[in-house]
């Protein structure tokens, strides 16, 4: 009983009538029917997986091997395993996938940009400087007289790997 170590697999439920603020890092698996709102962390590489209902809402980005959405996302989404969009998942970011499954209705108001499996380590380090790039983003945009000149955008644009855009 006491000083026994268990490594059974655990489910964790958001539940419908729940609101999270802040970041969340877990194993296993998380099931989202309420509100997230923050960052979703799990190790890269394991097996831990995220579902966010029909009725689940997340607000902020999610760095998870294994992503399952049938709700609503508001950030980017991090994958080096798969990810599956549900006829109704609402998606207002970039998709970062190795593997991915789309069913008709799902909607993704942003990118979908594949990575290979060397390019974790890429992922990774993009989540972490996403932050510090994105005041940082700079368009090159060519005039009529050929030269070329920096703007910054009235607009503020996602960053995508690499932490700019072109």
């Amino acid at each position: 009983m006491f000083g026994k170590k268990t490594t059974e697999a655990g489910i964790t439920l958001i539940a419908e009538n729940c609101e999270l603020i802040g970041d969340l890092h877990f194993k296993d698996q998380l099931l989202i029917n309420g509100c997230v709102k923050g960052n979703i962390y799990a190790e890269a590489g394991s097996k831990a997986q995220v579902t966010v209902s029909e009725k689940g809402t997340v607000r902020g980005d999610i760095t998870v091997p294994n992503v399952v959405v049938n709700g609503e996302v508001f950030g980017d989404i991090r994958s080096d395993k798969h990810v599956e969009l549900s006829a109704n998942a609402q998606i207002k970011g970039n998709v970062f996938y190795n593997l991915v499954e789309m069913v008709e209705g799902s909607r993704i108001d942003g990118s979908l940009l594949h990575l290979d499996s060397e390019d974790t380590a890429l992922k990774n380090r993009t989540a972490q400087d996403n932050s510090s790039a994105a005041g940082q983003i700079v368009q090159q945009q060519r005039g009529t007289s050929g030269k070329s000149s920096t703007l910054k955008p009235s607009i503020p644009t996602p960053p995508i790997a690499g932490g700019l855009r072109t």
